[in-house]
């Protein structure tokens, strides 16, 4: 008899339930009557606190379209791990010990770059893992694609899309602050999709004054309006020489609710133009996945299975040029896949127009 227990941790994104489908279907055709599914409720604190329920063939029928997950989700910072709390004491020991209380043969974890730090420490443990990569900003390192990633391109491509209308007609310049703190990836095919005039990342520090020539270029042109997608870590030059305390400290001393409002404001005394600023926020993780996420998740819920079947633990799912391949959780833990500024995409962006702020 196998068992095999799931859970889902951090933020959500399209695709988990496609992904819980695609590993508890292939594990029941593989094993039938000898395979125990435990789904572990919300993430590392279920496993810490010991919420658990079996599951059953019902429970992967008809999820494939649901956004969300149906086994909810937390965020457990990898740095408190290790730090015990009143609430939950040591809480590596609380997971070790709940993994056995359900005498898992292994442990398949879906999560982002957090929740793969904290997989490979109970890898390290003893514990069998298996990881599947999700997250909208397709920034674990070791797959060229997580799923989620494509839902919110569509959702942040689609915003860009419906406020074109309204540029035109105002003649406005309009900021959309698209997700991503530490890198743009979600920003950048965002805002090559949704036809932004400008884009602006982590990765690629800015100056106002580049964007405000930019603009004025455009409105010399005729042209009435422009789009600005901005990644909600996009920071500009004079930032990006201050160490991360100095960054912090400039950032509270400053009364704007985000970077897309500071920017605004720099822009329109730079310009003299009115600009608004829209900020999709939570949708882009929400609402049900798109079918190319629909399809990968189920690839990789169906490659965790064959791994579970080879007994090969300690790896994380990942897709490599097209190919569904294993990837040694201790090379992508604690790494970020950033965007590089010689990325083939970037320069594409470059070579339509598209201004970077740099």
């Amino acid at each position: 008899m196998r068992r095999v227990g799931i859970l889902t941790s951090g933020g959500d994104c399209q695709g988990l339930n496609a992904a819980i489908r695609g590993l508890g279907k292939s594990l029941l055709n593989e094993f039938g009557k000898d395979i125990t599914i435990y789904g572990i409720e919300d993430g590392y604190r279920g496993l810490i606190e010991g919420n658990y329920h079996k599951m059953t063939s019902h429970d992967f029928s008809g999820i494939i379209n649901l956004g969300g997950t149906i086994l909810g989700t937390s965020r457990q910072p990898f740095k408190l791990m290790r730090i015990a709390d009143e609430n939950s004491g040591d809480k590596v020991q609380n997971m070790k010990d709940n993994y056995k209380k359900m005498k898992l043969d292994c442990l398949v974890v879906l999560g982002g770059n957090g929740t793969h730090k904290t997989a490979n420490l109970l890898s390290e443990e003893g514990l069998h893992i298996v990881t599947l990569p999700k997250t909208i900003d397709n920034d674990i390192w070791g797959t060229d694609i997580t799923f989620g990633f494509q839902s919110a391109v569509d959702v942040a491509a689609n915003v860009l899309d419906c406020i074109h209308t309204t540029a035109t007609s105002h003649g406005r310049i309009f900021i959309i602050e698209i997700m991503g703190h530490k890198v743009g990836w979600l920003t950048l095919f965002a805002g090559i999709a949704g036809s932004a005039d400008a884009i602006l990342l982590p990765e690629i520090p800015y100056s106002i004054e580049s964007i405000a020539k930019m603009i004025e270029r455009r409105s010399k042109a005729g042209k009435r309006f422009s789009i600005l997608a901005v990644a909600e870590g996009a920071i500009s030059q004079e930032e990006a020489k201050l160490s991360k305390k100095e960054l912090k400290a400039k950032r509270a001393g400053e009364n704007y609710p985000s970077v897309s409002y500071r920017l605004a404001k720099e822009l329109e005394n730079a310009t003299g133009h009115e600009i608004r600023v829209t900020v999709p926020g939570h949708i882009q993780r929400g609402g049900s996945p798109c079918p190319f996420d629909r399809v990968l998740a189920t690839r990789f819920g169906a490659a965790a299975a064959q791994l579970i079947k080879q007994k090969k633990y300690g790896y994380m799912v990942a897709m490599r040029n097209h190919v569904i391949v294993p990837v040694p959780l201790k090379e992508v833990a604690g790494k970020l896949k950033s965007v590089p500024n010689e990325c083939k995409i970037i320069q594409t962006a470059r070579d339509i127009g598209i201004c970077f702020g740099d």
